[in-house]
């Protein structure tokens, strides 16, 4: 078992988001959480006769309206009912598990006022395998994913509903399943459990590992095209993109040269009288570097966001003060999945046009029409996962329109400007799942290709590539259905082992 997450409010990382909602590792509040969460929760209850917003208030464009003493505790179970009102198919489970653990870590940080045994029950659940059941679809991205939170908080409560080894329950008896007790909220606690932007930043999050695993399979990918294509290598000479140095061009003009070195397929044709090769081979850096430039961008917005005070009010320990602010605003993360979202659409579009040139006879160099070896007409080799490869470019741009863009003011204008975050999220997502599809589709294609030309052989890079594609899917000798082998090489660019075989073979890690 790996060591435990320790959450600080911190420090969370975006591999610590994967590790926790992918692969189980475990978590713990750390003593600095809890000495955080412990001060804040004294300030709030010192203040709780004062007038502050989500104590002894209503909501929204109910702030005005001042609730008794005696009524705050319903005041949080019934916000947490009345927002729980999202629709729609379920966000997948490591999303849940990823929005849990952001939520804890942002309670931990000392700024929600929080008390510690509801705090540690939200870990609980987290730690016991309990999955609650969140509609993905309700939450604008403004007042934080207030929906989506409601519907993970009910279970906390002994409400709504939530899975357990694979049992769908009511949300008290997930509990007990795991020998847990529902919580009696007291003030501000509703609202510190659902005021924040943990679901968006979970998606954002866990898109993220995954486009920066595809942008290096981009690159392996196109470096298998390359050699399939009689392509050169001569326009990913360093000196070439020293005089432009974007930082992802350079990176990916390296990656490339890496998977190219000693390429014998390369070498035969070295002096041949091509001048130059079609965009989507010679641009393949300018094209995955600008990709790699609007991840990394994400990526600094996205690690801030991991260790963000996102509630309203928020306790400030330090200054002695319960102020109500807007830092649950979605926009930086929205705009990011925004960005998430281009980036990978990109890498698709140009991946779908090498795959194009590799079965199209007029593109391709000598390569047989559809990558067909035998009984053509008979075989339709690789015409149809071409097909695929389009259609799912083509959806990439209809779902690259930014969410972020759009506000639909609500709560009777109160919240007149909103983010669209969650929007943006689920776009991201499916895009970024796409793209996983159509560079599986280039690398099938790549293989196959690539089998043509032997008895050359390719760059140490690509013949990893090859070897590793080779091991999940078998040369197509006639036809048969390529669904599975394009889900499971899409798989393996998902989970990041295509681009351990290949880094393992190169003997160092690929830019």
């Amino acid at each position: 078992m790996p060591a435990a997450v320790e959450l600080t409010g911190d420090d969370l990382t975006i591999s610590d988001v994967w590790d926790v909602a992918v692969d189980g590792r475990p978590v713990v509040l750390g003593p600095r959480g809890r000495e955080r969460t412990l001060a804040a929760r004294a300030l709030l209850e010192r203040s709780v006769g004062e007038h502050t917003y989500g104590v002894n208030t209503g909501f929204g464009r109910f702030v005005s309206e001042s609730i008794p003493p005696e009524e705050a505790a319903e005041l949080q179970l019934r916000l947490l009912r009345s927002h729980a009102c999202g629709v729609g198919e379920p966000y997948p489970d490591e999303v849940v598990r990823a929005a849990m653990l952001l939520r804890a870590n942002a309670l931990a940080k000392g700024y929600s006022g929080i008390r510690l045994t509801t705090l540690e029950l939200l870990l609980a659940v987290l730690g016991a395998g309990i999955v609650p059941a969140v509609p993905a679809r309700g939450s604008v991205g403004a007042s934080g994913d207030l929906a989506p939170l409601a519907h993970l908080a009910l279970p906390l409560v002994g409400e709504g509903r939530a899975a357990i080894d694979g049992r769908d329950l009511p949300g008290v008896e997930a509990l007990a399943a795991a020998g847990l007790q529902p919580v009696v909220l007291e003030a501000k606690e509703g609202l510190s459990l659902i005021n924040g932007t943990q679901f968006m930043t979970a998606m954002a999050s866990l898109a993220l590992v995954r486009a920066q695993r595809l942008a290096r399979a981009a690159d392996i990918a196109g470096a298998m095209s390359v050699e399939a294509l009689w392509a050169t290598p001569a326009s990913f000479h360093p000196a070439i993109h020293a005089a432009r140095p974007h930082a992802g061009q350079t990176a990916s003009a390296k990656g490339l040269r890496m998977l190219l070195a000693d390429s014998e397929i390369v070498e035969s044709h070295r002096w041949c009288d091509k001048v130059q090769d079609a965009y989507s081979l010679r641009c393949a850096p300018q094209v995955h570097g600008a990709s790699r430039d609007l991840i990394d961008f994400v990526e600094r917005s996205v690690t801030v966001e991991l260790n963000a005070a996102t509630d309203n009010p928020l306790v400030l320990v330090d200054e002695d003060l319960i102020v109500s602010n807007g830092n649950f605003h979605g926009q930086p993360i929205a705009i990011g999945l925004d960005c998430l979202t281009i980036a990978c659409a990109e890498l698709a579009s140009i991946s779908e046009r090498r795959t194009e040139r590799m079965v199209n006879p007029g593109l391709s160099d000598g390569l047989p029409p559809f990558l067909v070896a035998r009984e053509e007409g008979l075989n339709s080799g690789f015409m149809i996962p071409q097909y695929v490869a389009a259609a799912l470019v083509s959806e990439n741009k209809s779902l690259s329109h930014p969410a972020s863009v759009d506000s639909i003011p609500t709560s009777a204008g109160q919240e007149d400007h909103v983010s669209m975050g969650n929007a943006a999220g689920l776009k991201a997502m499916q895009v970024v799942a796409n793209t996983e599809h159509v560079l599986a589709i280039e690398l099938l294609a790549g293989a196959q290709a690539i089998e043509f030309l032997t008895p050359l052989q390719p760059g140490v890079g690509v013949r990893a590539a090859r070897d590793f594609v080779r091991t999940v899917s078998d040369r197509v000798a006639e036809d048969r259905s390529l669904s599975d082998d394009i889900e499971r090489v899409a798989a393996t660019v998902r989970d990041g082992s295509l681009l351990s075989a290949v880094t393992g073979a190169l003997g160092e890690t690929l830019p």
